[in-house]
């Protein structure tokens, strides 16, 4: 990156909470890397060492436990979790997501139940929108929450859904007016401790991202009280997820700005350090054009997403623009982490560079969160 450019959202305070987040990485992630790998999820020490630090639901009010800060808080943190190429760490969905979900629609007796233990790490939380026959198509899921006295009956299953093998506090994406269609959708809540009818299914083994929890979930008459329905009313479930939605592909164009901006300087000190033919890589040609254009695409993308996380911070990320940014920001990140690994050579394919990871993990975030091709088609609609 120019060294002139400073994001101009990021102020001594953010800063210094990114530092923090680093440390915390390294020293609580990065060492243990390939047993999170192993294992598919991250140990629950971990998220209460995260929460004593202050580094989970930055954003979430002190009055809920939370740290106060501005959503640019969180992504301090989230920037740190990419600078250390981890993928494992559930944070995004965690504080990012489904905090924000009960933060904006919950009662006040839903956020003083459930966000201290969120934001000290005691419970982790997950929100389950995909099945298996509907992923991007929300409108056609078939889970679904019937009412039936003082509680909602929730049938269904879920598939990739991140933290699930280890999730307290679930947001269930379920249809409590089948007939309804999209005003049929609500959003509810299950406490998964003593919850009959709600099982785990595998910790699925993805192509990267092997240290993240990404699990199925299954439900068979789950007794869910009614006061756990977030919003109150049924059928604003649909609205919701569109509303919260612009943040999520926000966090997902950060984290590609984010872990581009490492990859290419990752593959600058490797090609100044390597030699072939009694040269550095980094002295040939092609390698000075190639890190010319990686680290062009980089600053672009920062500035982009710059102008995103200040619109958000003021209020007014309009959905189209938070859906310019995912599609084509992790479109730039795929294409940036190729060029690297090429530069890696044989080493690039190798899991113990950072590099190899970085290549594995990045292909999902063109698929989740909707895919890019239904973010071009969203930006379509509004031209």
């Amino acid at each position: 990156m120019p060294t002139t450019y400073t994001s101009s959202w990021r102020d001594t305070d953010i800063t210094a909470l990114g530092d923090l987040a680093d440390r915390f990485f390294a020293r609580e992630i990065t060492p243990y890397q390939e047993r999170w790998d192993q294992q598919h999820y991250i140990d629950r020490d971990v998220w209460i060492k995260a929460g004593d630090l202050g580094l989970l639901c930055c954003s979430i009010p002190e009055e809920y436990g939370g740290g106060g800060g501005t959503f640019a808080h969180d992504l301090a943190v989230l920037e740190a979790q990419a600078r250390a190429a981890d993928s494992g760490f559930g944070n995004t969905v965690h504080s990012g997501i489904v905090a924000h979900y009960i933060l904006a629609y919950g009662t006040e007796e839903q956020r003083r139940r459930w966000l201290p233990s969120m934001t000290s790490g005691r419970s982790i939380a997950a929100v389950a929108m995909t099945e298996p026959g509907a992923g991007s198509d929300l409108k056609n899921i078939k889970t679904t929450a019937l009412l039936d006295g003082d509680h909602y009956i929730l049938n269904g299953s879920k598939t990739f859904i991140s933290n699930g093998s280890q999730a307290d506090i679930i947001v269930v994406v379920a249809k409590t007016d089948p007939a309804a269609g999209a005003k049929g959708v609500s959003l509810v809540v299950i406490e998964t401790a003593d919850c009959p009818g709600f099982t785990r299914g595998r910790i699925l083994d993805k192509v990267g991202q092997h240290s993240a929890d990404t699990s199925e979930l299954f439900f068979q008459d789950v007794r869910v009280p009614r006061e756990n329905l977030l919003g109150e009313v049924e059928g604003r479930g649909f609205g919701q997820l569109m509303t919260q939605l612009a943040q999520e592909r926000l966090l997902i164009g950060v984290t590609a700005v984010a872990t581009m901006e490492v990859a290419v300087a990752e593959t600058i000190a490797y090609t100044k350090a390597r030699k072939a033919f009694g040269q550095t890589i980094f002295d040939f040609q092609n390698t000075k054009f190639v890190l010319a254009e990686c680290e062009t695409i980089a600053h672009a993308t920062r500035v982009f997403i710059d102008s995103c996380i200040e619109r958000h911070l003021a209020g007014n990320l309009d959905t189209t623009t938070a859906a310019m940014a995912k599609w084509w920001l992790t479109e730039q990140q795929c294409q940036v982490i190729d060029q690297c690994v090429q530069l890696f050579g044989g080493y690039g394919y190798m899991r113990e560079f950072p590099i190899a990871r970085m290549y594995a993990d990045a292909r999902v975030q063109k698929i989740y969160a909707g895919s890019n091709e239904i973010m071009k088609d969203l930006i379509a609609r509004s031209l």
